[in-house]
């Protein structure tokens, strides 16, 4: 099964409708649950970074997060959710992050107008090397982005938006991974990364 995690801040529900359409055994959270049977998390995030932070620990979430880490289970964190990842955002300053992923989130610079609400294209880099996220995906895929704010473009990037300068679009560390895109508004190439992180998730569970 994949937790989808509801911190109660937006419609977090999106992110498990669109699993349940590619067939996946997924569930909304609002509480920590057992993490005996679960293959994968999903964490997505709208709004402000440090209210994101500030519900998402309220919750209990945080610290089942975490512990799925810990225990190497795969998490996709989507949007602010991605944000989550890094160690802070300039959004809010004061409030860390959960420091799995090194870099910090920044506002747009040079952007024409913010926030950015558009379908943008992506372009795949580690040397030219797709993340499984993008199996079976075209070069320079189209997705649904809405944010003012992204993170820095690292070692752990494996792909990258330009608006107005470039910044991190999809990210990957061991079994952490993150998209600044609305995977799950993306039309079918939205459903088929989540699709490509269900599968993933399913031949861990098995080995």
């Amino acid at each position: 099964m994949i937790v989808v995690t509801d911190y109660g801040i937006g419609n977090l529900g999106s992110a498990q409708k669109a699993l349940v359409r590619i067939g996946a055994d997924a569930e909304l959270v609002d509480q920590p649950v057992d993490l005996s049977g679960v293959t994968g998390i999903i964490m997505p995030g709208v709004g402000s970074f440090g209210a994101c932070v500030t519900a998402l620990h309220s919750s209990g979430l945080g610290s089942m997060v975490m512990k799925a880490v810990d225990l190497e289970i795969p998490l996709l964190g989507i949007c602010v959710g991605m944000q989550l990842l890094y160690k802070g955002s300039e959004e809010s300053p004061e409030v860390p992050g959960l420091g799995l992923i090194d870099g910090w989130v920044r506002r747009l610079e040079g952007a024409p107008k913010v926030p950015n609400m558009a379908w943008n294209q992506v372009e795949y880099v580690n040397k030219g090397e797709k993340s499984f996220l993008f199996e079976s995906l075209p070069n320079d895929p189209w997705f649904y982005f809405v944010h003012s704010y992204a993170p820095d473009i690292t070692d752990d990037t494996v792909a990258k938006c330009n608006y107005g300068s470039g910044f991190s679009a999809a990210v990957s560390s061991k079994n952490i991974f993150g998209t600044q895109f609305h995977p799950e508004k993306s039309s079918g190439t939205g459903l088929k990364l989540l699709s490509n992180f269900f599968e993933y998730c399913e031949r861990k569970a098995s080995v």
